[in-house]
């Protein structure tokens, strides 16, 4: 598996007992997964112990883990002594780290949850998961109310955005000359879908909804609009006002690019929120320059 998967430990549909937990009115719940972590935290739950809680801030961005909330180190090789200390009622985790079930599995129950499969639309998927977990943590009802409003919000938001946009480039740097383009099958993509707007990335993805390409494959696209997602590697946002390919590239010279803060592009419920809003927003205050130009 590349490296850059690795590094991004990505949820995937329930696969396991997700019956309530019956044993305390708040779960004790630990996880190595970030978007079973926000979602949780949408359903008003906080998780126990989360993997990598210091990386979470930077490319999850909101919600905020709270301070009470442990850091079991990294995803891939949690901290099995301290969360035997810690005593989960349940431990949860993605297809992606399936095979920490076996030792997990002698701390807590371990159930296993997924959000991308490659096939499944991520939409109907990001539904699905969402109530899993409110019924597990006896939250059904809030698990549906998030959902309802998320699609309100997003047609609310659709309905406010400027006619004619040009298709949109949605991008994650990896070092200055790579990045991730999200496309068919990703998070991104089902929420620019709902917006009504077009994604100008329409080549093969992976089953988590992205291509990993050398920028110099942007120089034939045809026109679109790009737009950058935090976190941007250390170094890189120099190196792109330097001379070069980037500042050449005829989607940076044509327009402004467009730069959205953190968004968990695996997340669920809460990131397609904030996604929407933050590029619902950058378009917005794009079109109001624009306007104010002429």
């Amino acid at each position: 598996m590349a490296p850059c998967l690795i590094s991004l430990l990505l949820p995937l549909a329930a696969q396991a007992d997700t019956s309530p937990i019956a044993s305390a009115p708040l779960p004790r719940i630990a996880t190595v997964d970030w978007t079973i972590a926000e979602t949780l935290l949408a359903l008003g739950v906080t998780p126990l112990a989360v993997g990598d809680a210091g990386p979470y801030q930077a490319w999850v961005g909101e919600p905020r883990l709270p301070a009470e909330v442990v850091d079991i180190g990294l995803r891939t090789q949690p901290n099995r002594e301290l969360l035997a200390e810690l005593k989960p009622d349940r431990i949860l985790i993605s297809p992606l780290t399936a095979p920490l079930a076996r030792t997990l599995s002698r701390i807590a129950p371990v159930s296993t949850i997924a959000l991308y499969d490659g096939q499944t639309d991520p939409w109907q998927r990001l539904h699905e998961v969402t109530l899993t977990l409110a019924r597990m943590v006896g939250k059904t009802a809030e698990g549906e109310r998030l959902l309802a409003g998320l699609d309100q919000e997003l047609a609310s938001m659709k309905a406010g955005l400027p006619a004619d946009l040009p298709p949109l480039l949605v991008v994650q740097f990896i070092d200055e000359r790579h990045v991730r383009v999200f496309g068919r099958h990703s998070l991104f993509d089902a929420v620019m879908t709902r917006l009504g707007l077009r994604n100008g990335w329409q080549e093969q993805t992976n089953d988590w909804g992205f291509s990993v390409v050398s920028i110099e494959q942007f120089m034939t696209l045809p026109t679109a609009r790009l737009v950058v997602v935090e976190p941007i590697p250390v170094g890189v946002s120099e190196r792109l006002q330097e001379p070069g390919l980037w500042q050449h590239l005829p989607l940076v010279r044509q327009a402004p690019v467009l730069h959205l803060p953190a968004v968990w592009s695996f997340g669920g419920v809460l990131a397609a929120r904030r996604f929407a809003g933050l590029l619902s927003d950058a378009l917005l205050q794009d079109a109001e320059r624009m306007e104010a130009g002429r």
